[in-house]
């Protein structure tokens, strides 16, 4: 039972680790984007805003999978 800790522990910490470095990857597209093509800057957030809330979607995913190793009896 240890190591489903140990490897939930380590789920959660990629997890997190991949939805961070995800959302800082489409910021920095999305700012070369906009600095690029100012005028295109609003339909750029928003395929920004759509992408980061599907990542998140995951990261959540993730996040609940593990809870669910930690707390299984």
């Amino acid at each position: 039972m240890e190591l489903a800790y140990l490897g939930a522990a380590l789920g959660a910490g990629i997890a997190a680790l991949g939805v961070g470095l995800g959302i800082g990857k489409i910021g920095a597209a999305a700012a070369e984007g906009t600095a690029r093509q100012p005028e295109a800057a609003g339909d750029i957030r928003t395929s920004m805003i759509i992408a980061a809330a599907l990542i998140e979607g995951v990261g959540f995913l993730a996040l609940v999978i593990t809870l669910l190793i930690t707390f299984k009896k």
